[in-house]
């Protein structure tokens, strides 16, 4: 019995082949990441340097629909330079007394600017595709921040005996190694401020750890809420082992 369920989660667990090409597995960067394991949390000056790759190449594209700007201050950013971040942006309020909708400079209780007016407007500048929301990426994709940090790195020549359709760039970790994205990174696409040096490995892994965080905020919360209740759960264990022997002593 043992046997056929190892079998049954091998099988599923593997690599899928689809048309196209095969979808590889995706893969951490060298060292992993600060987050992993029950006691990880994030590293800031990597989140910040995260959020400047999305700010700068990201969300020329991308959204982020679910994170406030208020919420880039558990990034270590002052609440001065947030508003300073918001105001960069443009949004949509309204109505005003006449019942006409007005721009305003973002505030930092407003969600991320979308960079188009609607999904429509999102396809035509995108030969028909519809980039994807990337607020819940790193949780809604198998392998989290592995599959964004493989995918941003992955891209190939495609293998000679592929068929690509018109328009799309090759690359094994997406389902069948096909995407409509180029890719989106090149050495010294930005300029860090802390003076890291802006490979794409760098800045792959770097926004791919953002993109945990905006999926995940309160991870490091809830870890240290897990240990809490696992010592709690312990001493419990002993406390009532220690109950039980001063209860039972003269019952033999």
């Amino acid at each position: 019995m043992i046997t056929y369920l190892l079998a049954f989660f091998l099988a599923f667990s593997a690599p899928v082949f689809a048309a196209g090409g095969e979808t590889a597995k995706p893969h951490a960067p060298m060292g992993g990441w600060s987050f992993d394991g029950p006691l990880g949390t994030f590293d800031r000056h990597q989140l910040q340097r995260g959020f400047q790759v999305y700010k700068q190449v990201c969300a020329a594209c991308h959204s982020l629909h679910l994170v406030s700007y208020r919420h880039l201050q558990a990034l270590g950013f002052s609440e001065a330079e947030v508003k300073a971040i918001a105001a960069e942006y443009t949004v949509k309020d309204g109505p005003n007394d006449e019942g006409e909708m007005f721009d305003r400079p973002a505030l930092p209780s407003d969600r991320f600017a979308s960079p188009y007016a609607n999904n429509n407007a999102a396809r035509a500048a995108n030969n028909g595709a519809l980039p994807p929301d990337l607020s819940l990426m790193a949780k809604a994709r198998a392998g989290g921040p592995d599959y964004i940090y493989s995918l941003l790195t992955g891209y190939q020549q495609p293998p000679a005996d592929a068929h690509m359709m018109d328009g799309m760039n090759y690359n094994p970790y997406m389902s069948g190694g096909q995407i409509a994205m180029p890719a989106p990174l090149s050495e010294n696409a930005v300029t860090y401020a802390d003076n890291t040096p802006a490979t794409v490995e760098q800045m792959s892994q770097d926004v791919s750890a953002f993109l945990m965080w905006a999926a995940e905020p309160k991870m490091e919360e809830r870890k240290r809420m897990g240990v809490m209740v696992l010592m709690f759960l312990v001493a419990f264990a002993f406390i009532m082992y220690g109950a039980k022997k001063a209860v039972w002593r003269n019952k033999h």
